[in-house]
């Protein structure tokens, strides 16, 4: 059955998770928190590792859910012997073909709720400032650049600009008022999720700032993602080609 989500749907189950692709992953029967949202993603939760989910698939993709009682007690593939699962979700990305499947042993809960159209992360009124000066001025980053969209959804957050280099490589852009080591990881999740878009791939990242603390400059290089400096006075008065910052 192909199941399209209404609102946000929220299951707590033992359950095991198996993603093919380009990569595979396995996570062994255990109690977990498993989301579908309405764009279609569908999210692995474990209680642990802050909001980070174990394992996702992004849209735009396909659920389909089967109930055991539709199969053969005896089929192949249990991962628990004698302990059969009930239901059985296959999440297909309909670009890659990359797929994840989830079978739950128990549900212990499952509830649906309807969220409405969210009004969005209000920011920092120079942080926001600041992202739409660069967006409107993206060639300040080199000759040949491009703007793809500014806030490009994902299925964790939007990332602040998506843009095209001189070369027509993807480059996500994570803006802050103040760098510092936990931008970085909000950028590296972006980037993870985004180089699994084969349509994207290979996608490299840049963490601008008014100021960036050391520390998270060597993060950042570790990561290899380059780190920009931005003067919010220059950016205002982009037209001067001595205010240029690049």
């Amino acid at each position: 059955m192909v199941s399209y989500a209404v609102g946000v749907r929220l299951v707590v189950a033992r359950c095991s998770v198996d993603y093919t692709g380009r990569l595979t992953a396995h996570l062994p029967l255990a109690p977990r928190l498993l989301i579908v949202k309405a764009d279609g993603s569908v999210l692995v939760h474990s209680d642990g590792g802050s909001y980070k989910p174990l394992n996702w698939m992004s849209p735009p993709c396909t659920l389909r859910t089967t109930r055991r009682e539709e199969e053969d007690v005896s089929a192949e593939g249990e991962t628990v012997p004698g302990e059969p699962w009930i239901e059985q979700w296959d999440v297909t990305h309909d670009k890659s073909g990359d797929r994840l499947r989830v079978r739950l042993h128990e549900i212990l809960s499952d509830s649906s709720h309807e969220l409405g159209v969210d009004p969005g992360l209000q920011k920092d009124g120079i942080e926001a400032h600041l992202q739409a000066l660069l967006a409107e001025n993206i060639e300040t980053l080199g000759d040949g650049w491009s703007l793809v969209r500014r806030e490009y959804y994902t299925a964790i957050g939007p990332v602040d600009i998506l843009a095209r280099d001189e070369d027509g490589g993807s480059v996500a852009i994570e803006i802050k008022r103040r760098g510092e080591i936990d931008g970085v990881e909000q950028l590296t999740r972006y980037l993870e999720l985004l180089n699994r878009d084969p349509l994207l791939a290979p996608v490299r990242g840049i963490f601008a700032a008014q100021a960036i603390k050391p520390q998270a400059r060597v993060l950042a290089a570790d990561r290899g993602i380059d780190c920009v400096t931005l003067d919010y006075d220059a950016l205002r008065g982009i037209d001067d080609v001595e205010s240029r910052l690049f």
